[in-house]
C-alpha cells in the first residue's frame, strides 16, 4: 500500500467509527420494538436489551469501506462487490433470524452460498495447496468459512467480545497491507470494519445497551474470513491461522465438547470458556480484557511469522500461540 492508501486506511476508520455510532443512535428506538433480546438461561444478560446494532456496524464497514477502496482506485473491484454483496445478503439473514428463528438447514443452506461466493470468488490461479485439485481446495474452504461464520456467531455471547477479537485482527490485516502482504481492498475494508467496532462499543460495554445481533456476528464473520483467506492466499498461512486462533481453539473444542456429550450442538449454550469464566468468578470486564489482550500477543506472533517467513518459525510460533490459548481456555475453566 501507498502512503495515500494508509491515509485512506485511516479515513475509512474514523469515516466508519462516526458512520456506526449515528447509526446506533438512530436505530436503538426502533430495536427496542422490534428486536428486543430477552433473558433466558443461556444469556449473559439480565435485562431485556435490543440486538441489532449489526446494521449499523455493517452498514458504516460498507459505506466507508466502499469509498475508500473505490478510491483508492483498484483496477479490479469484482472480488470486493462480491464480497460486499454477500456481507449484504447473510446480513439479511442474520436479521431474519433474530426477528424469528429459522429452520436449522435452511439457515445454513443461506449462510453457505454467501460463503461459496467470497470463496468462488478468489482468483483461481491463488492457492493454499498448489498440489491439492481446485474443486477440493474451495470445497475444504468452503466448509471452514461455513464454520467460521458461525463460530464468530457463537462467540458473540458477551459484552464487548466480537469487538475484543475483531479489533485486533483487524488492525493487523490492515497493518499487513501496509507491508504489501494483503491487497489493498481487503486491508482497507478491515480498517473500516475496525472503525465501525470502535463506533460500537461504547454502546456494547458492560453493561450493554444493544447486542450486534446475528445479522451483525454473521457478516462480520464472513468479512473476517475473506480477509484472513486472502492472508492466507498470499503464502501467510501461519498468519491467517494466529490472528483468530482464541476463537479457534475456543469454538472448536466447545463443539467437540458438546458432540461427544450427545447435546444438541446446534443449540444455543453458555458452555464457552469464556462464558463459563463468569461463572467461575470472572467479571465481563475481565473476561474481554484478557482475551484482548491474548489476541494482541497473536497479533505480534502473526507478525513475527511474516517476518521470519520460515516453515520452522511458522511452527514454533503456531505451538506458541496453541499453548497460549490453550492455557488462557484453562483459566477461564477453573474458578477464582
Amino acid at each position: 500500500m501507498s502512503a495515500f492508501e494508509i491515509l485512506l486506511s485511516l479515513i475509512a476508520a474514523v469515516l466508519a467509527a462516526s458512520i456506526s455510532a449515528v447509526l446506533i443512535r438512530a436505530t436503538r428506538p426502533l430495536l427496542l420494538r422490534v428486536a428486543l433480546a430477552k433473558p433466558n438461561a443461556r444469556s449473559s444478560h439480565r435485562i431485556p436489551t435490543p440486538q441489532g446494532g449489526g446494521i449499523a456496524v455493517i452498514a458504516a464497514t460498507l459505506l466507508a469501506g466502499g469509498l475508500v477502496v473505490a478510491l483508492a482506485g483498484s483496477p479490479d473491484l469484482t472480488v470486493p462487490f462480491i464480497v460486499f454483496a454477500a456481507c449484504l445478503f447473510i446480513a439479511v439473514v442474520g436479521f431474519a433470524d433474530d426477528i424469528r428463528s429459522l429452520p436449522v438447514v435452511f439457515r445454513l443452506l443461506l449462510q453457505a452460498a454467501a460463503v461459496a461466493a467470497v470463496v468462488f470468488s478468489a482468483p483461481g490461479d491463488l492457492r493454499l495447496v498448489p498440489a491439492c485439485p481446485l474443486w477440493l481446495e474451495r470445497g475444504l474452504l468452503l466448509f471452514a468459512g461455513l464454520w467460521f461464520v458461525n463460530l464468530v456467531n457463537f462467540m458473540d455471547g458477551l459484552d464487548l467480545m466480537t469487538a475484543a477479537e475483531a479489533v485486533p485482527i483487524t488492525v493487523a490485516v490492515a497493518l499487513l497491507g501496509s507491508f504489501g502482504h494483503v491487497p489493498a481492498a481487503p486491508a482497507l475494508v478491515a480498517a473500516a470494519l475496525c472503525g465501525a467496532l470502535l463506533g460500537f462499543a461504547p454502546f456494547n460495554r458492560p453493561v450493554a445497551k444493544i447486542f450486534l445481533g446475528d445479522v451483525g456476528s454473521l457478516p462480520i464473520g464472513l468479512l473476517l474470513g475473506w480477509c484472513l483467506l486472502e492472508l492466507a492466499l498470499h503464502q501467510q498461512f501461519a498468519a491467517a491461522l494466529l490472528l483468530p486462533l482464541y476463537y479457534l481453539m475456543d469454538a472448536t473444542v466447545t463443539l467437540f465438547r458438546r458432540v461427544a456429550r450427545r447435546e444438541p450442538f446446534w443449540a444455543a449454550h453458555r458452555s464457552h470458556f469464556y462464558q463459563r469464566a463468569t461463572d467461575n468468578g470472572f467479571t465481563v470486564w475481565r473476561v474481554v480484557g484478557e482475551v484482548f489482550g491474548l489476541n494482541v500477543m497473536l497479533a505480534l506472533l502473526a507478525f513475527a511469522s511474516v517476518a521470519l517467513n520460515s516453515l520452522t518459525a511458522d511452527i514454533a510460533l503456531l505451538l506458541a500461540g496453541v499453548l497460549a490459548v490453550a492455557w488462557q481456555l484453562r483459566r477461564f475453566s477453573r474458578p477464582l
